[in-house]
């Protein structure tokens, strides 16, 4: 039964499809055997969406990209995670695929919530000479 959208969270695009990754994902990895890579793999999911709904409850735009940011990195590792997965043979070439399309398609979102990176200190800019 879907919820109304009565908090911040719940209005972005990312959130719902970070709600929809965690369940695919963890789909993946067989309940027995694997425990360690299940635990690894639900703890980033989840950091992925509380760091999402923490951060658009933030009302300054540097707390937002900092939440965002760290939701990045969660999503980064679940992508890493999901490639350690695959080499290791767990889980369908399928179910890789929707998971792995959709931890891109989170962290693409969650780079241009991010905002642009500025050129200061230790940036790529031009060099004068």
């Amino acid at each position: 039964m879907p919820i109304d959208p009565e908090l911040e969270h719940d209005r972005l695009d990312v959130y719902r499809i970070a709600l929809e990754f965690l369940p695919m994902a963890l789909s993946l990895v067989p309940r027995q055997g694997e425990r360690y890579m299940l635990d690894q793999l639900e703890r980033a999911g989840q950091s992925i969406v509380l760091n999402i709904a923490e951060g658009a409850g933030r009302h300054s735009r540097g707390e937002k990209r900092r939440f965002y940011e760290i939701a990045k990195g969660s999503a980064l590792e679940c992508a890493a995670i999901l490639d350690v997965l695959r080499v290791r043979g767990i889980g369908t070439p399928e179910r890789h695929a929707e998971a792995r399309a959709l931890v891109v398609r989170i962290t693409q979102m969650l780079s241009r919530m991010c905002g642009p990176r500025g050129r200061g200190r230790g940036g790529a800019g031009p060099r004068g000479g």
